[in-house]
């Protein structure tokens, strides 16, 4: 996947180790750091944008630590960055924490996955085919 740095103190997403499904995305915060306050959300620039292959998604999801530690996840979890979409990658972070936080410029915020997709043929019918589950929420309508 080709990445266009943005400026010159972006940095490169990489994986931390061999194998591992994502690879991690940095903060990019020109003014040094951001602060997050207990209950809001906000956008974070990672100053890179990326050629995502045609037939793929890049995926962002939350970085366990983080949640962990901090309360802070991926608010649109998991985010999508199409094919075609070739300006700079934003990660929303929501702090579901009871303390503000501080996101420093270059630090790990987020991993992305590289998934395939499927273009699905949407097609208008009369009846629907295949298994009936009944309404509601959940596999049991509660």
């Amino acid at each position: 996947m080709e990445v266009k740095l943005l400026s010159d103190a972006s940095l490169v997403p990489e994986y931390q180790k061999f194998g591992s499904a994502g690879f991690d995305l940095h903060a990019r915060i020109p003014d040094g750091t951001m602060v997050i306050e207990a209950g809001k959300h906000a956008v974070i620039g990672t100053g890179i944008a990326v050629a995502v292959p045609f037939g793929y998604e890049l995926q962002i999801r939350p970085r366990s630590g983080l949640a962990l530690k901090h309360g802070i996840t991926v608010l649109n979890s998991p985010g999508t960055v199409d094919h075609g979409f070739k300006n700079e990658v934003g990660v929303i972070l929501i702090n579901h924490g009871e303390n503000d936080f501080i996101v420093h410029d270059g630090d790990r915020i987020a991993q992305a996955l590289i998934k395939e997709i499927i273009i699905a043929k949407i097609v208008v019918v009369d009846e629907l085919t295949g298994y009936d589950r009944g309404g509601g929420f959940g596999s049991t309508n509660i």
